[in-house]
């Protein structure tokens, strides 16, 4: 799991077909101790209904196609939680 900030939507009318009725957004990947940029954004497949501005919890490869439920699904990665709050201890780093 790692995590991101959402800093845009995806509309895409054609697509394919299993992609139907997914919501795509396009994630800012972040360290998590800084919230400093962590590599280019990535597109993932929302299951939870997150929105521009949230820093969330997404997961890639199979775990992004498991989350889904269906291991066909073309996906390289999926947000599956919304980050309320966290907090890391520096003095363990």
């Amino acid at each position: 799991m790692k995590i991101a900030k959402v800093i845009g939507n995806i509309w895409a009318t054609r697509k394919e077909p299993r992609l139907s009725g997914y919501k795509l957004l396009l994630l800012q990947p972040e360290n998590i101790i800084d919230a400093s940029p962590d590599g280019p954004p990535i597109v993932a497949t929302d299951l939870i209904g997150a929105g521009v501005g949230e820093a969330v919890i997404y997961v890639g490869g199979s775990s992004a196609r498991s989350a889904s439920g269906d291991m066909s699904l073309p996906v390289d990665a999926t947000v599956i939680a919304i980050i309320d709050n966290h907090d890391v201890n520096a003095a363990s780093l």
